[in-house]
């Protein structure tokens, strides 16, 4: 078959991965990561069950396929601020936000675990690609930092934040009402950024 003939045959499949992508995501947005069942997703995207598996190595890259479109919509919700002196605060207050409006999306991100195999060179570079939101105010703030230390303590700081307001949204300590979390995170931020000072 020359390439010219296997254009419909690509262009086919494309659309049927959209399909399938869509379908997983609303799914996901209306139940989070347990919502994905292979059979809903199917009649979602109004194809056979074994069509998933003609459009996707397995359901692991279908999911990752829906995390990377959060990926890009929570890139998208962090990017939206200038680079002023509150930066790192700024974002923290916009993953926070993120993290209330879509949390089955969100959660989705940290639940999902990849059985036994590296992440996909596609994916890691988006995740990279946002850590690098981190990190381009950590160099404003230490210029004389190498790459790797500035990469390092991105995903520190990153580590930090998820793991506050994962506790205070499922208030796994004690209860936490929205403008307390929201104060403790700016305040920790700030503590950090202070140390790093």
């Amino acid at each position: 078959m020359t390439e010219k003939q296997l254009q419909p045959a690509k262009a086919r499949r494309a659309q049927l991965r959209e399909r399938l992508i869509d379908a997983a995501e609303a799914a996901v947005e209306r139940g989070g990561l347990a919502a994905l069942k292979a059979r809903e997703i199917a009649l979602g995207a109004g194809c056979a069950l074994g069509a998933i598996y003609t459009a996707f190595e397995d359901l692991d890259e279908l999911i990752l396929c829906v995390n990377q479109r959060t990926l890009a919509q929570l890139e998208k919700a962090l990017a939206t601020g200038g680079a002023d002196g509150d930066e790192l605060r700024r974002l923290g207050a916009e993953y926070l936000a993120y993290a209330r409006a879509e949390a089955p999306r969100w959660r989705a991100l940290f639940e999902h675990r990849m059985p036994e195999k590296p992440l996909p060179e596609w994916y890691a570079r988006d995740l990279d690609r946002l850590f690098g939101l981190l990190e381009a105010p950590l160099q404003r703030l230490l210029p004389e930092e190498p790459a790797e230390a500035l990469r390092a303590k991105a995903r520190t700081l990153f580590s930090a934040v998820h793991g506050i307001v994962l506790l205070g949204l499922e208030e796994k300590l004690q209860p936490t009402p929205a403008s307390a979390l929201d104060a403790e995170l700016s305040a920790f931020i700030a503590t950090f950024e202070r140390g790093l000072r």
